[in-house]
């Protein structure tokens, strides 16, 4: 979609503009679409603040607001389904909605293939979305089924009440056994596509215990406060100790042939929309990941305290 700014809008805000222009779309749904890097003036990406000037050229990736088409898919793991919310268990390479480069075969595709519902909660863009985890991250998330339940989902996790935990192996050797990392966060200014560390970020938290050490590793399990986009994977590499496997933010390698970034959502707790109770669910390690920590423990076991 393409937009040319007019005399009438030049000083606006680029978020601004694009709820104007869009009124379907909200403001804030907007502004977490810049961040997300699908939109360009000019053909440069921007940040929501930038101020427009007459003749700029707004343009919005085409998978912003393509048609989720079904999709039968085999990629849905089904730990629990209720009127309100599916939770499911997302395997690795898995992308979780369309995007440039992957236009279809998404999990959003096969949600609305098995779920025709969610199509239109809260409308089009990403149905039934609460929260994602990257292509090469597995584990759990809970998918909103109607609009209500999606509302609920979205207040506590602004209110961070959804609790969430991953089971990570980060390269070197952590000196204690537990911790917080309290940096904030941004989208890089160089690499638009990355996610850094910068004084000006929004707040961002992850707390972490370690499980085990081994020669080169610590195994841990990290719990994130807030829900910053690459959050762990950011953190964990700023303070030196990149998420193993991880090609984006750490140097790739992993034990015994580690062919992805070792992070995987383990645990997953809200309360439930329709009845209030709280529901919790696990996942254990796949079994790529499973076993690289049985090689690991077999060849360089070293304990968790020393």
């Amino acid at each position: 979609m393409r937009q040319f700014v007019t005399e009438q809008d030049e000083g606006t805000r680029l978020d601004v503009f694009l709820a104007k222009v869009y009124p379907e779309r909200s403001r804030a749904a907007w502004q977490k679409s810049i961040e997300e890097g699908l939109v360009t003036v000019n053909g440069m990406l921007a940040k929501a603040g930038t101020r427009l000037s007459e003749g700029d050229q707004v343009e919005v990736a085409e998978t912003e607001e393509r048609p989720h088409e079904p999709e039968d898919l085999p990629i849905l793991c089904i730990v629990y389904e209720d009127p309100a919310v599916v939770v499911l268990d997302k395997q690795p390479g898995v992308v979780v909605h369309p995007s440039p480069g992957h236009l279809s075969g998404t999990l959003v595709d096969a949600l609305v293939a098995r779920y025709p519902e969610i199509r239109g909660v809260p409308g089009p863009g990403r149905p039934g979305i609460v929260h994602r985890l990257d292509k090469d991250t597995s584990g759990l998330m809970v998918v909103a089924r109607t609009a209500r339940a999606l509302a609920e989902l979205q207040r506590q996790m602004k209110e961070r009440t959804i609790e969430k935990r991953y089971l990570v192996l980060v390269e070197g050797r952590l000196p204690d056994d537990k911790g917080l990392i309290d940096l904030p966060i941004e989208r890089d200014q160089v690499r638009r596509q990355q996610m850094a560390v910068q004084l000006e970020g929004k707040p961002a938290k992850t707390y972490f215990e370690v499980l085990e050490r081994f020669e080169g590793y610590s195994f841990i399990e990290a719990k994130p406060i807030s829900g910053r986009t690459h959050q762990i994977r950011v953190h964990f590499s700023f303070i030196g100790h990149p998420v193993a496997g991880d090609r984006l933010y750490g140097s790739g390698r992993g034990p015994n042939g580690l062919g992805r970034q070792f992070l995987h959502a383990t645990l997953l707790a809200f309360d439930s929309p329709l009845t209030g109770e709280r529901l919790s669910f696990r996942s254990p390690l796949p079994g790529d990941l499973e076993r690289c920590i049985a090689w690991l423990r077999t060849h360089q076991r070293q304990g968790r305290k020393e």
